[in-house]
């Protein structure tokens, strides 16, 4: 199944913002400039693992030299595919409850047609 959350393109955009610095910064380094102890941290974000918290925002535009809009516009794109994965899965569920019901029915018409069939001479 396809992950439902969605972080590519904030993933992309923080690799490929902070390998262009230079001096080049390891993601140990940017997690500090971030004011983060673990590196561990930006390593997770440019995989796609999770999302920049929202307090930090500001910070990654001075110190990736992103635009506010950029940042913002990047984020929605994720947060907006994120929605789309939610309400198709929640098209998969109604198709996958409405062919249980269809084939529930029908194995109760069946049933009614054999007990009735008992009854008629």
């Amino acid at each position: 199944m396809k992950e439902k959350r969605v972080f590519e393109n904030i993933a992309k955009l923080i690799k490929q913002r902070r390998r262009s610095l230079s001096p080049k910064v390891s993601q140990q380094g940017l997690s500090y400039r971030l004011g983060y102890k673990n590196g561990q941290f930006i390593s997770n974000i440019e995989r796609g693992l999770c999302s920049v918290p929202l307090r930090s925002l500001n910070s990654i535009c001075d110190v990736l030299k992103v635009s506010k809009e950029e940042l913002r516009e990047t984020l929605l794109k994720d947060y907006a595919e994120t929605i789309d994965n939610y309400f198709a899965e929640a098209e998969g569920e109604q198709e996958e409850s409405s062919q249980r019901v269809s084939s529930d029915n029908g194995k109760e018409i069946k049933r009614n047609f054999e007990f009735a069939s008992n009854y008629v001479v």
